[in-house]
């Protein structure tokens, strides 16, 4: 995530206008922290108040914030930011920028930014192939402004041709590349299972667990904000991804959950098992309600496909793949038996006798057991923390 990124957002007199607010909202998804500063002909397009509520932080217009004579202080947000970026960039904001003019609060923030700055230019199609933008642009590009390429397509003029903002989503994205540029999921696919199997008894009951589907969510869209191409196969939780270029497939069976995986491993790069898939299900399923007719019922269970073990079975020198598993007794010496006989990279060991451990917590306390005896533990601490850790270890072994 960008978390504690901070993001400035500027935005000029272009009927692009609206597009800020939807770029605005990707970046506060991703948790980055927004402020916009706007000119004053922006303002004729979008209203401050919209920016300001989707950004949570009041938006910058003027150089006199109110009539007590408030300062809007201009050095202040040049330094604050971690990224500036005008979005969008009029033709008339571009020439300006080019040429050091500085006639309004946003033309002032930029002149005074420590950081890097992106322009995400947006006009009409003659405008932007007119030779005085092209050398702005130029001039830019040479002084190290990131310039956003504008795409084709149907124009407020009518017309159709090149000039229409970047797509607020593809900017997001380039702003989240540029802050994790070392990651080496990026392009990859991983694979992720989460979530529990229900085994149907008959319509309405079934034999399940506890786990809540959080740490397969957690992982799908770490994953996804390094850069992977992520399937999350789930069985049934109340969790949702938040990244929504995830793929996510859901199942309630154990015999589902092979079928999806047997679809997705073999081009797969990575997978990460962390589903907590139920070993047995009833041999027979009934087809109407069973009714409480009796003071005893009989099951007869049989053992459902071992979907981690088939992966490892069938993963090739190329492929990574991890898989947890939850102890109560024995527990380092049952994981390193698991790790070698599942053909394992790496396993996520945990015990339900850590307290806040295991199924339903946001915390857990785990090690990442590794071949040749690896060990590696962790203190109790948030699912999030320690599922990033576990992927800076993937990677380190990637790399």
């Amino acid at each position: 995530m960008l978390t504690r990124k901070k993001i400035l957002v500027g935005v000029t007199g272009s009927i692009a206008a609206y597009k800020t607010a939807y770029l605005i909202r990707e970046l506060i998804r991703l948790e980055a922290e927004v402020k916009v500063v706007m000119t004053d002909a922006s303002t004729l397009f979008i209203s401050p108040l919209s920016l300001s509520t989707l950004s949570k932080n009041p938006v910058a217009i003027e150089f006199v914030k109110n009539k007590e004579g408030e300062w809007e202080n201009h050095v202040e947000l040049g330094a604050w930011a971690d990224l500036f970026i005008v979005a969008p960039t009029s033709a008339n904001t571009l020439a300006k920028m080019a040429n050091g003019t500085c006639d309004n609060l946003l033309l002032a923030v930029y002149l005074s930014a420590k950081c890097p700055v992106w322009v995400a230019p947006a006009m009409d199609l003659d405008m932007y192939a007119h030779f005085s933008t092209q050398q702005n642009l130029k001039l830019l590009a040479e002084k190290k402004i990131r310039i956003i390429e504008p795409t084709s397509g149907e124009l407020a003029s009518g017309l159709e041709g090149k000039g229409r903002m970047e797509e607020p989503q593809e900017i997001a994205k380039l702003i989240h590349a540029y802050f994790m540029p070392s990651s080496k999921l990026i392009g990859k696919k991983v694979l992720i299972t989460g979530g529990p199997t229900y085994e149907a008894i008959d319509p309405v009951r079934f034999i399940g667990n506890h786990s809540s589907g959080k740490t397969g969510v957690i992982l799908a869209d770490i994953c996804a904000n390094r850069g992977a191409d992520v399937v999350l196969i789930t069985g049934p939780t109340e969790k949702r991804v938040k990244n929504p270029s995830i793929k996510v497939i859901s199942v309630l069976s154990a015999n589902e959950m092979m079928t999806a995986v047997q679809k997705e491993w073999s081009n797969s790069a990575v997978g990460i098992f962390s589903a907590a898939v139920a070993d047995y299900r009833p041999e027979l399923s009934e087809i109407e309600k069973i009714k409480k007719s009796s003071s005893e019922i009989n099951l007869k269970l049989v053992k459902n496909p071992d979907i981690l073990k088939w992966a490892g079975e069938q993963k090739t020198k190329t492929q990574y793949l991890v898989g947890f598993a939850l102890e109560t007794t024995n527990e380092i010496q049952n994981g390193f038996e698991k790790l070698i006989k599942k053909n394992l990279n790496l396993l996520v060991l945990n015990s339900l006798n850590d307290k806040g451990a295991g199924f339903g917590h946001d915390t857990n306390k785990v090690a990442f057991l590794k071949p040749n005896n690896k060990i590696t533990n962790f203190e109790l601490n948030q699912k999030s923390v320690l599922m990033n850790e576990l992927m800076d270890e993937i990677e380190r072994d990637l790399a």
